[in-house]
């Protein structure tokens, strides 16, 4: 249960999404900007970093989900990448660009001032172009809000591990949308009655 009563009955930050409508949207589109919107790092790569910087800040619920929806974009359903990349990102399947940008991204999970500028010059030498390497500090530096966010106000965690597969099939396919504000009164009644019925709503993209 988290720390103030929403009335809505969902798990994670869908629950604050939803509770205040006008920071949901703003959060929503930020979400789907940066990880589904024009960047030269494949979507794969962005939900990476999202749930790289998730898993350093301990948030489960953020680190789950974009652990599923990394997986479905990477064609890897038993997430061996992101697995090895929690190990040791020097070993794991990803290409050596992909390792500097991720050792990029947990400097960014430290602070932003742990970022050197010899991380983003290896970065460079191993092909990063400079969007990606800001595409990367800006996907850290906002998962690191998110996280803080879902877990700072004590949201609830899914009561399966399976809807954690469900919702990242459905953020792979279909981003982070948020519904229209002509909608909203109707995803929050359907949301506080049952839950379970907005799965199968088109509008319901939102993590």
């Amino acid at each position: 249960m988290a720390f103030i009563e929403t009335g809505i009955p969902r798990a994670g930050i869908v629950e604050l999404l939803f509770y205040k409508g006008s920071t949901g949207a703003a959060l929503s589109k930020l979400a789907h900007t940066i990880l589904h919107g024009s960047s030269p790092l494949a979507k794969g790569e962005r939900e990476l970093i999202a749930s790289y910087v998730s898993y350093l800040n301990q948030c489960e619920f953020c680190h789950l989900s974009h652990s599923a929806s990394a997986n479905e974009h990477l064609g890897d359903p038993q997430g061996a990448t992101v697995m090895r990349i929690r190990e040791n990102i020097d070993t794991a399947p990803v290409s050596e660009k992909m390792k500097t940008l991720l050792r990029i991204a947990g400097k960014v999970q430290q602070s932003g001032k742990a970022v050197t500028a010899d991380l983003i010059k290896a970065a460079k030498k191993a092909g990063a172009t400079e969007e990606e390497i800001h595409d990367t500090v800006l996907i850290a530096a906002a998962f690191c809000m998110y996280n803080r966010y879902v877990d700072g106000l004590h949201t609830s965690l899914p009561e399966s591990k399976n809807d954690y597969l469900d919702s990242g099939k459905r953020m792979a396919t279909k981003g982070y949308r948020f519904p229209p504000a002509f909608l909203h009164w109707l995803v929050r009644k359907l949301l506080r009655k049952d839950p379970q019925k907005l799965r199968v709503r088109p509008e319901n993209n939102v993590f």
